[in-house]
């Protein structure tokens, strides 16, 4: 694997910002992991960070490096703070950074695949429900969408009553607009999904304080005929359950080709 801490400037931010990257390497002589990358240009998968973190968290936290090692698996982390990967109202612009301008400038990067099919996204807490938004409201972009631990049910966070998200975080994401039913509730959007929509899959701990959220989430899709993989098992907010569940999710993932191990 090829490891980049990327530091670039974006237009759409007004600001320098960064994002973490691995590319496949095919490799023959490497003791302790092996090496691959497809004949043509990779698979790519978006890895949102969540709330507290930055774009070097699934590196620091996980062996994320070393599980799409075989793959052939380009995964880009890219930086977004504590926008809930939105277009802040009183902040700045990161789902256009997010859903515009990244991909563009990854292309502009590096020989990633343009196709549909070789397209993912998944997160954890705000990042699985930046993944989840990402994919349901660009379905055209991608085969696949997964949420760990995702905030899938965000508009009842501003005042839930025990774990609600800080109020100068709320009011400089969302201000003072209604979440509910809007391009930002994930559980509305569910509406929108078709046939021809990206393969979800949704993982939660049950002991997580996102559980009730998850569950709402799933509810909600199985009323409206929506197919997704669902995994509640025991676990709770934390990495040692992300970094098994990102295992899963990448073994789930609809490569079009694996490398023969």
């Amino acid at each position: 694997m090829a490891l980049m801490r990327v530091d670039f400037y974006s237009d759409v931010l007004g600001l320098s910002t960064s994002m973490t990257v691995i590319l496949p390497q095919r490799t023959a002589s490497q003791i302790g992991m092996a090496g691959a990358a497809p004949a043509g240009d990779p698979p790519v998968l978006y890895l949102l960070h969540g709330l507290t973190d930055d774009d070097t968290i699934w590196l620091r936290r996980t062996s994320i490096e070393r599980y799409v090692a075989a793959l052939g698996l380009a995964v880009v982390m890219p930086q977004a703070g504590r926008s809930f990967y939105r277009d802040e109202e009183h902040g700045n612009r990161y789902w256009t950074f997010l859903t515009e301008e990244l991909p563009a400038t990854c292309h502009d990067f590096f020989r990633l695949s343009r196709r549909r099919e070789d397209t993912y996204v998944a997160g954890l807490s705000m990042g699985g429900y930046g993944a989840v938004k990402w994919a349901l409201r660009h379905p055209d972009r991608f085969a696949a969408a997964a949420s760990l631990s995702g905030a899938l049910n965000v508009a009842t966070r501003r005042h839930h009553p025990t774990r609600p998200v800080d109020a100068d975080v709320w009011h400089t994401v969302f201000g003072e607009r209604p979440v509910t039913g809007t391009d930002d509730d994930t559980v509305a959007l569910l509406d929108r999904y078709d046939a021809d929509g990206p393969a979800l899959y949704v993982a939660c701990g049950t002991d997580d304080f996102l559980y009730e959220d998850n569950l709402r989430f799933v509810d909600v899709a199985r009323e409206r005929g929506v197919p997704l993989t669902v995994d509640f098992s025991p676990g709770d907010h934390d990495w040692a359950y992300w970094d098994a569940k990102i295992q899963d999710v990448l073994a789930w993932l609809p490569l079009r080709e694996r490398p023969a191990a």
